[in-house]
């Protein structure tokens, strides 16, 4: 069974900068193309970023010059720097495989909370 930890979140100030990970074990992980999503309160899950095996991403239109995805086949690892963070980034982040795919068990994700 996969698993999925997701780490790196916590309070910051509008305009700060936050690097979440995401470690991935029990599978070839380089054979995957994988995602960050993020939920907001009350809110459904929505995809930010995705990054495919030869390292090609794809970025929400809310996050594109502000968030990078990157990942590290040999740490089973992706990451997501987040910066100029706003109030509306506020969210539990989680990563997982990215969509129109058979999604594994989520992770516990990381809860980011942007606030002065």
């Amino acid at each position: 069974q996969v698993q999925l930890v997701e780490s790196g979140g916590g309070l910051v100030q509008p305009g700060g900068s936050l690097r979440l990970s995401c470690a991935a074990s029990r599978i070839i992980f380089s054979l995957y193309t994988m995602a960050w999503y993020r939920q907001a309160p009350g809110k459904e899950r929505e995809l930010v970023a995705t990054i495919t095996r030869g390292g090609s991403t794809n970025y929400a239109d809310s996050v594109k010059g502000h968030f990078t995805i990157s990942r590290d086949n040999a740490k089973s690892t992706v990451y997501l720097q987040m910066n100029s963070l706003k109030p509306e980034d506020t969210a539990v982040y989680s990563c997982n495989r990215a969509p129109g795919t058979t999604r594994w068990d989520w992770g516990q994700g990381t809860q980011v909370t942007v606030s002065s």
